[in-house]
């Protein structure tokens, strides 16, 4: 059982939305070709937009590549995108399209974004590993127990992942 709680603090090199200044920050540690995640990806978008000003989100990436072979090439992907300020699109685009994340969808994905598909997959992605290796690390140390994982003001959700009971989730959160 968990008890750490979030090990690394949120900082401005996470892929954040919603304001610093927010009550609540909800960290998802997911996977892309995850399909729990996949399902986690459409109530957290609901829940980022009813909660409003009152949530920070922020996703970090934990590919379980022994289970998703696919999940570590798309999460390069997402970090090339980043570099052009693009990661939330690509975040998108990447959950909605689960079941095609081979390295020739995410080269039409970074072309779709305008982004040199060169750079998106392949050699030149790995320069993003040490991102995605940090996110992978800092979720070990925080003892995720498999993906989504969710935490809330540096808290293990324990409870579902749906609508109602994250938007309760997130009234209720103790200060962080």
């Amino acid at each position: 059982m968990n008890n750490r709680g979030l090990a690394s603090p949120v900082d401005a090199d996470d892929h954040s939305r919603g304001p610093a200044t927010a009550p609540v920050t909800l960290v998802e540690y997911g996977d892309y070709e995850c399909p729990y995640c996949g399902r986690a990806y459409a109530v957290l978008e609901d829940l980022v937009d009813r909660a409003g000003d009152r949530l920070r989100f922020v996703f970090r990436h934990f590919p379980l590549v022994d289970l998703h072979p696919h999940a570590g090439p798309a999460a390069l992907a997402a970090e090339a995108a980043a570099d052009a300020d693009q990661f939330w699109v690509m975040h998108e685009m990447l959950y909605t399209h689960q079941d095609r994340l081979t390295e020739d969808d995410l080269a039409r994905y970074a072309q779709r974004l305008g982004l040199p598909d060169a750079g998106a997959i392949g050699y030149r992605a790995r320069d993003h590993r040490q991102r995605v290796e940090r996110d992978l690390a800092s979720g070990e140390a925080s003892g995720v127990p498999g993906t989504p994982a969710l935490f809330l003001n540096g808290r293990l959700h324990r409870g579902p992942v749906d609508l109602d009971s994250l938007t309760e989730a997130v009234r209720t959160a103790p200060a962080g």
